[in-house]
């Protein structure tokens, strides 16, 4: 008999049963784009639908979303939405360049973020995780209430501003997870007028107040690459071999120009961290209400600590670890849309002889929200289950079907740096502290950009019995 406990499901929007008007469509895309989805998009591989005029195919099946993103992706261009809502933001950086400015810039990027030289900031990632951690020692035993999502973003940008800047980041405020909340708020949803295809000239009233924001983020990135600038010109020497000086060495007219490495470090500054420190939060919250992954977690961090390992091993040292951690990158994907338009026609046949035609112009929608929880390819998808990403289940989890960080040509830079930094901090946190959810904990998945959680996520936060520090 199997004794376990059943899964914990954590809250999010159910399948719509009833399409909604053309005004429900917009108020619900004001509102959270998450409570859009109707039925057939958590039990079909694709749908057909016109959305505000522009032919759309929804796709969930993988061997489609390997054809689009993978097999054909020359063929496929970003969206007219998702670019109307990033690039005011981002320009060209790496996550909405396109053509031979994104080939320069992931060219440029790509040296810091392989393999081998991601496991070289496991010591920093240590560093910034046990200095974070001390933040929770006046708790006391009785513990006490701290916002999780801002703390993880607070964390997050500190790894980040350590490993990819050195520190050097010129900050005007010590309230930068607010910043980052501010920036999202205000600049991060798609507007009415992006629905219509309307020019990026017209202005965008759910956007009022966002520019002021983004020029103190601009700023802050002109006054890090300044500061940087005259480091390497008194002696280069002195200066960092790190993210920021490997993109400053890129400018030249066979490189980089110097907006484009102001927007790639606003990407980097602005989005590179708050993917994992979204996820870093969800994480603690499903665990917090799954007691047997919890303990499992604390057993196998406890006995790696114990060990003396170093971090750089902790990743393949901490299965049930990562694994909760996949799990909730599964349910709260942190980019829960891929958009892509079609340039010419195209078309694809499934093993079954089904035909898709995708002809220019269509806009195709990967949704890893709807496709991680869709019921084609995973077994009770709405519940938190870990156990789905151990080694000895995994290979049953198909390429397509678990798309945290994309795939293809886009595939994000940063997942290597991302897993290894996620399983570090929750080593961290959870070998001293207990994260508990109490009454006031009542989130609601968002999207805003990323998945977050609406009104935060306070939380217990207690000391472990155990005096062993990590």
């Amino acid at each position: 008999m199997d004794m376990r406990p059943d899964p914990f499901v954590p809250p999010a929007p159910l399948p719509r049963t009833v399409p909604p008007s053309r005004l429900e469509i917009i108020r619900i895309i004001l509102r959270n784009p998450l409570e859009l989805w109707g039925e057939p998009s958590y039990t079909l591989p694709w749908i057909r639908t016109n959305f505000f005029g522009q032919r759309t195919l929804i796709v969930n099946d993988p061997g489609l979303i390997k054809h689009v993103l993978v097999d054909n992706a020359n063929n496929y261009r970003m969206s007219d939405v998702r670019q109307l809502v990033l690039r005011p933001i981002l320009r060209d950086g790496l996550l909405t360049a396109e053509g031979p400015v994104w080939k320069r810039s992931r060219k440029a990027v790509a040296p810091i973020f392989t393999p081998r030289h991601a496991q070289g900031f496991a010591g920093q990632m240590l560093r910034q995780s046990e200095d974070y951690a001390r933040k929770y020692e006046g708790a006391g035993e009785a513990g006490a209430i701290f916002d999780i999502s801002t703390d993880m973003t607070e964390l997050t940008f500190a790894i980040l501003a350590d490993t990819l800047f050195s520190g050097e980041i010129v900050t005007s405020s010590g309230h930068f997870a607010d910043d980052v909340n501010e920036l999202l708020h205000r600049m991060g949803r798609v507007d009415p007028m992006d629905l219509m295809r309307a020019p990026s000239w017209v202005p965008r009233v759910t956007r009022i107040g966002g520019q002021k924001v983004l020029e103190k983020f601009r700023a802050i990135v002109r006054n890090t690459m300044d500061m940087r600038l005259a480091k390497m010109k008194a002696d280069r020497s002195s200066a960092p071999e790190d993210f920021l000086t490997l993109l400053l060495e890129q400018a030249g007219p066979d490189g980089l120009t110097k907006e484009e490495i102001e927007d790639n470090i606003l990407t980097f500054i602005g989005a590179g961290h708050e993917t994992t420190a979204r996820a870093l939060a969800w994480t603690l919250y499903c665990v917090s209400n799954s007691p047997h992954i919890r303990e499992g977690m604390e057993e196998e961090i406890d006995a790696v600590l114990a060990t003396g390992a170093k971090p750089v091993e902790w990743l393949d040292m901490m299965p049930q670890t990562r694994a909760a951690f996949e799990e909730a990158l599964r349910l709260y994907p942190p980019a829960p849309s891929i958009n892509r338009a079609a340039i010419s026609d195209d078309s694809w046949t499934s093993p079954k002889g089904e035909r898709v035609e995708l002809e220019a112009g269509v806009t195709v929608l990967v949704m890893p929200w709807t496709l991680h929880r869709h019921e084609l390819h995973w077994d009770r998808p709405r519940a938190y289950m870990p156990e789905r990403f151990l080694p000895e289940n995994r290979g049953s989890i198909g390429r397509f079907q678990f798309l945290p960080f994309g795939a293809g040509p886009r595939v994000c830079i940063g997942a290597t740096f991302a897993l290894q930094e996620a399983v570090i901090a929750l080593a961290v946190l959870m070998h001293r502290y207990r994260f508990d959810s109490t009454d006031q904990t009542n989130p609601w998945p968002v999207q805003k950009l990323t998945t977050q959680p609406q009104n935060g996520l306070p939380m217990r936060v207690t000391p472990r019995t155990i005096s062993t520090k990590a």
